[in-house]
């Protein structure tokens, strides 16, 4: 199985739990109806519309929490990573392109990280029908597991697959998970419907969606519009997901929240990530590569329009950083560094992993993005989390709403032009070669492209502006790396003991600023001496 055929399953394990059938919004009668490709079981229609979805999530936040139901939980235990990659979705039983489906759509099976059933519902001139499960929609190579499975499963979720359907571009799957392989076809980071609690010393909530109703796109083969119930103790939700593909995968999502009780830490548009190490903290990697990550760093574009890049960390305890803003104009977790020959990775194509852009649809107001960093020592862990948490507090009985733009790219979408963006971070020992240098002090070297960089001959009085939490700043100059069009800002910051530190650094030339700003969490107990 190649990359772009990685859905999630090969190593998130974050996803467990998946999701839980729906209750109460089906007809209990199966009939078989024909479709453009197939044959699928279907429950009788019964009317729908995003209003009709709205006021099942309102009506469900109105009353206790129950934990989804996971039939045969003990059976799903043995079906672990090696046997789930022996089932296959039978290419037959591909749901449309036709009159059901704009884009061809497969079902996951159920498994090990995977338990609970979602229910999927195709959706037509007003009217759902519930898809059954259908047990030989499946090929087995185990035959032993197929005679243990029983013939009412379920499904974990569902992906859209390209033209010819040998591979997919979006996945629906596990908790609120989805996934798109980007304009490169290849699968990496994860967002997510909603985040609670995440961070926090006590363990995360994870909101599931328990159904999706499946509309076509009319005319428009690479779109999908999908409808989604959400469901945790905290809250219910009501999403729509326009879904469309073109130079890059881009999402539109109007999410309606309905709070069952107070909420300490509500994340919306949450994005999830893997960052072992880059180029900075190559020491932190027992890997033979270069670099190890999905996301090298977050992007901000501030309400007052400053454009920010923070590198990401693996540090040695969980770090939250806050981005205070008011009406921010988008955030996201990006893959600047789209050079193979930084990675040396043939089989997981990290220079290929698609970065993802939130761009809110009207004021969001204040609060702040939340920059959640766990550590890890290996790929295969998601340690990343970046979401918006709103400065108004969350309380029981109140009803949000959220609409953004999800962008699936190889690059920003909207590139900071009037400023040079920040394309590497370096840090190694402090002072001048063939001198004595002080453990403690260390050498920041950034570089910069673009913008009004571009074309600037080499001189001497473009200068950097930095400021550190704590510790004392010196020898910083900026000169242009010979042969390119990159510039590169040096800091020696020394300091003592181990508390974060944070920096700020851009580069200007008398009072104008040429670049984004840099900013960094220095963590003096993660570095060698």
């Amino acid at each position: 199985m190649d990359g772009r055929e990685r859905t999630g399953v090969d190593r998130r394990r974050l996803l467990m739990g998946g999701a839980a059938l729906l209750a109460g919004l089906g007809a209990p009668s199966l009939i078989r109806v024909a479709h453009a490709m197939t044959e699928l079981p279907l429950e009788a229609a019964t009317p729908f519309d995003f209003e009709i979805l709205k006021d099942e999530a309102r009506r469900l936040a109105a009353r206790p929490y129950m934990a989804p139901a996971i039939p045969h939980a003990d059976l799903l235990e043995t079906v672990d990573f090696d046997a789930y990659q022996t089932i296959t979705y039978k290419p037959a039983r591909t749901l449309g392109p036709g009159e059901d489906t704009t884009v061809p759509v497969r079902l996951f099976h159920l498994g090990r990280y995977f338990k609970a059933p979602v229910q999927l519902y195709l959706v037509k001139d007003g009217e759902a029908r519930a898809i059954g499960y259908d047990h030989d929609a499946f090929t087995y190579k185990d035959k032993a597991l197929e005679d243990r499975l029983p013939d009412d499963l379920g499904y974990a979720g569902f992906r859209l697959m390209n033209e010819g359907e040998e591979t997919d571009w979006l996945a629906f799957l596990g908790s609120s998970y989805f996934r798109s392989s980007g304009p490169d076809g290849q699968y990496g980071l994860s967002a997510r419907g909603l985040a609670i609690d995440t961070g926090l010393a006590r363990p995360e909530e994870f909101p599931r969606f328990s159904a999706f109703w499946l509309h076509g796109a009319g005319d428009d083969a690479d779109a999908m519009i999908v409808d989604a119930l959400l469901e945790s103790e905290s809250c219910t939700g009501a999403y729509r997901f326009t879904i469309s593909r073109s130079d890059a995968i881009v999402m539109d999502v109007d999410a309606y929240l309905f709070v069952r009780k107070d909420i300490e830490r509500l994340g919306i548009a949450p994005l999830t990530s893997m960052f072992w190490y880059g180029e900075a903290t190559r020491f932190q990697g027992a890997d033979w590569r270069p670099e190890v990550h999905d996301s090298d760093g977050l992007a901000l574009w501030t309400g007052s329009g400053e454009r920010i890049w923070r590198p990401l960390n693996n540090p040695k305890a969980v770090q939250t950083s806050a981005f205070l803003d008011n009406a921010p104009k988008g955030f996201g977790l990006l893959q600047r560094d789209r050079d193979f020959s930084n990675y040396q990775d043939d089989g997981a194509f990290y220079d290929k992993r698609p970065g993802i852009w939130v761009e809110p649809i009207g004021s969001w107001g204040e609060g702040e993005v939340q920059l959640v960093e766990i550590p890890t020592d290996d790929e295969i862990y998601d340690n990343i989390a970046a979401y918006w948490k709103p400065a108004e507090p969350v309380r029981a009985g109140d009803t949000l709403h959220f609409a953004y733009r999800l962008h699936w790219v190889s690059h920003e979408p909207y590139p900071p032009e009037a400023v040079a963006r920040v394309v590497s971070t370096r840090i190694g020992r402090g002072g001048v070669p063939g001198q004595e240098r002080a453990a403690n002090t260390k050498k920041f070297v950034i570089d910069f492209e673009g913008g009004p960089l571009d074309g600037m001959e080499q001189r001497f009085d473009v200068e950097p502006v930095v400021d550190a939490s704590r510790g004392t700043v010196e020898g910083r100059y900026v000169v242009k790396v010979v042969g390119t069009n990159r510039w590169r800002a040096f800091f020696d910051l020394d300091v003592e003991g181990e508390e974060p530190v944070d920096l700020r650094c851009y580069i200007k030339l008398d009072d104008d600023v040429l670049s984004e700003t840099w900013m960094y969490q220095y963590l003096p107990f993660s570095f060698p001496t």
